[in-house]
Parts: C-alpha cells; sequence; structure tokens
C-alpha cells in the first residue's frame, strides 16, 4: 500500500494520545498545538442530518423507473455540489457494521505495548501508529490510528494483522467484503449520473485497490488547540466511513470555505468523492477537503475504507466527459505512481492533486 523510503524518515518523538490522556498533562504538548490560522473554531453551529445530502440506495435499485431517475438525480446533485453524502439502506447488515466497531474499539482499548506489536514504520501507513508524518517538526495530530491493505491480496501485510481481539482478522474480513460490493454499487449509479455505462468504473479499475483505516481520538483537554487529523482530500475514488456510536461530531467538511460539522444518521454510512473520481470525471465530481476536530469530554471511533483503482491502470479524465466547454484539467498518470506520491506527502489540503493538473495557459 506504501512505498518503502529509500532513506531514513526522522520523525523524532510521536507522543500516543491515549497515553497522554491517561497521564492528564497541564499543557499540551507542543507538537499538537496548532498555528492560530489552523485552529478550529469550536463555537460553530452543529449542521442537522439533513444538511448533507441523504441517499437512499434501496430507491435507486427500484425498477419503477421514475423513483429511480430521481434516485440518479438526487444521487448526481450530492455529487456535483457536495462530493460528500450519507448513504441509507445500503444493504449491509447492522450485525456486521456492530461486530468491526466493537473489534476496533477492542484493538484501541489493548495496552499501548500489545499494540506496539504492529508498529507502523515513518513513512509508511499500514499498522499502529500516525501516518502522514516526514520530519521531527511536523504538528501532529490528536488521533492513533491502525490502518492495513485488504485488497488485492498483494497489498496485505500479514505480519500487521493483530491477534487480538479474539475475531478481529475475520469481522474485517467480511466488513471489507461486504463495503467492496457497496462501492461497486454506488460506482455503478455514479457512472449512469454521469451519463455513461453502468460498468464504466468496474471495467475501467481493474481489480480495485481496497485499504482500511480505524481512528481513535481520545478527549482532549484543550480541542480548540488542536486537530484530530489534518485537513485533506482522499486519494481514493470512493471513501466509506462508519462512524462508531455514540462517538463526538468530529468530521467537518470545507463547503463554501466554510467548516461544516457532519452529523451522522444512525447506521447510515458518510460518503466522499476521492481525488481519483474527480480526475476521472474532469472535475465535474470534486473531491473535498475535510478534517477531524477532538472533544473535551467524549472520544471519537471512526472506520475509514478508501476504495480506489489497480496500481497498474493509468488515468485521465474520461473522454465524453471533455469538450469544448469542459476542456481536458488533468494530465494522464499511472495510478500507482500517483498513490505513491500520496502517501510519501504529508497532510496539506488538495495539494497532493497538484500532481495531476494541467495549468491553465493564460493569454498575455
Amino acid at each position: 500500500m506504501a512505498p518503502v523510503p529509500s532513506l531514513p524518515i526522522r520523525v523524532g518523538h510521536i507522543d500516543d494520545v491515549q497515553e497522554l490522556r491517561k497521564a492528564k498533562p497541564t499543557t499540551i504538548p507542543e507538537r499538537f498545538v496548532r498555528d492560530m490560522a489552523e485552529r478550529p473554531k469550536l463555537s460553530a453551529t452543529l449542521s442537522s442530518p439533513t444538511d448533507i445530502p441523504i441517499i437512499d440506495l434501496s430507491k435507486l435499485m427500484k425498477r419503477d423507473q421514475d423513483e429511480h431517475e430521481n434516485g440518479i438525480m438526487q444521487l448526481k446533485t450530492a455529487c456535483e455540489e457536495w462530493g460528500f453524502f450519507q448513504v441509507l439502506n445500503h444493504g449491509i447488515d447492522l450485525s456486521v457494521l456492530e461486530n468491526i466497531e466493537e473489534v476496533t474499539k477492542g484493538f484501541f482499548m489493548l495496552p499501548l505495548e500489545e499494540k506496539q506489536k504492529y508498529p507502523m514504520a515513518p513513512g509508511t501507513v499500514q499498522g499502529y501508529g500516525q501516518a502522514f508524518v516526514f520530519s521531527e517538526n511536523q504538528k501532529l495530530d490528536w488521533c492513533n490510528m491502525f490502518a492495513l491493505g485488504v485488497e488485492p491480496p498483494c497489498i496485505r501485510n500479514p505480519k500487521l494483522w493483530p491477534s487480538k481481539p479474539a475475531h478481529f482478522r475475520e469481522n474485517l474480513e467480511i466488513y471489507s467484503r461486504e463495503i467492496r460490493k457497496l462501492c461497486k454499487n454506488l460506482l455503478k449509479y455514479i457512472a449512469v449520473s454521469l451519463g455513461l455505462k453502468g460498468d464504466a468504473f468496474e471495467e475501467m479499475f481493474g481489480v480495485a485497490v481496497q485499504a482500511v483505516r480505524m481512528n481513535y481520538y481520545p478527549p482532549c483537554s484543550r480541542p480548540d488547540l488542536v486537530l484530530g487529523l489534518s485537513p485533506h482530500s482522499d486519494g481514493s475514488a470512493l471513501t466509506v466511513l462508519q462512524q462508531g456510536k455514540d462517538s463526538s461530531v468530529g468530521l467537518q467538511i470545507l463547503k463554501d470555505n466554510t467548516w461544516v460539522p457532519v452529523q451522522p444518521i444512525p447506521n447510515a454510512l458518510v460518503i466522499n468523492i476521492g481525488d481519483t473520481l474527480e480526475v476521472l470525471t474532469n472535475g465535474k465530481y470534486k473531491s473535498v477537503e475535510h478534517r477531524a476536530v477532538t472533544h473535551k469530554e467524549k472520544d471519537r471511533l471512526s472506520i475509514v475504507t478508501f476504495y480506489a483503482p489497480s496500481y497498474e491502470i493509468e488515468l485521465g479524465p474520461i473522454p465524453e466527459l471533455v469538450d469544448g466547454k469542459n476542456p481536458c484539467r488533468y494530465r494522464r498518470y499511472n495510478h500507482g505512481e500517483y498513490s505513491k506520491h500520496y502517501v510519501t506527502n504529508k497532510l496539506q489540503g488538495k495539494r497532493t492533486l497538484d500532481f495531476a493538473k494541467i495549468e491553465s495557459k493564460t493569454s498575455t
């Protein structure tokens, strides 16, 4: 999933935030304290669940032509105007969602020495620790991460799949199979919403790459000083987020230059468009910058799946979506090269997408 760094990366000492929380320091360590411009304004009003578009997948699957077309239009609007939506009636049994949440929480509650048996090496994105840290003075996120490559089997690192808690592996396998089906289904309807054949993305992607990252955000005594996760867009085609029950509201998306908190609907999954889909649609459907904030008293758990084309695939804007009014905005590139570029740079808004952009020519 991530290249092995060619040179040693010095990341300095990284505190484990769960251990920090237990120690109850009188001040937040300097590496977690954000510059003034980056600090979250926590007085923002919570969005109501209806602010973020809601897609009922069962309507898209109905044979009734009117309901199906109405669902496709809702999906198109969600992708064009938000790049984020919540999906209901997604077809995944609630017990599957509950089981993955239980074993994920169980993993994070293990003693530190047990979790450290699965370390995330500097410059990589699999294992337990903090990803996207590349220097000793880089600001850190108030978050512990555990990330694994899932599909295809060649991206797995079996040594990082934990033996505890019991049934972790089998629950992750079942969950990942269900999420993979959901991604294929959503991409079929997204293709139709663009006027393409339903199997357009599946044919293009080859054996799709799938990875999971589990995030645990303990409470923080000064949530106004830190970020749970730095602002970024995802390098995937689609990202699927499951938030733990009773978690604090932490996900925020950048909409019209304002950070909008996302209030998850019970049993819904949050979907967002990644950079890869932005390139393929020639910018018609854009990836969206998002971040996570922390809470003074409540913790937060999220399970995030990234779904993307095979690393061998060459990508660029789909020809049907390029014309005189919509000139080509992105170059063609190898997806493996873009993935390497993404995971070897720190999270910094949508900057990694510059890798694919064609510079606009201005007349003098």
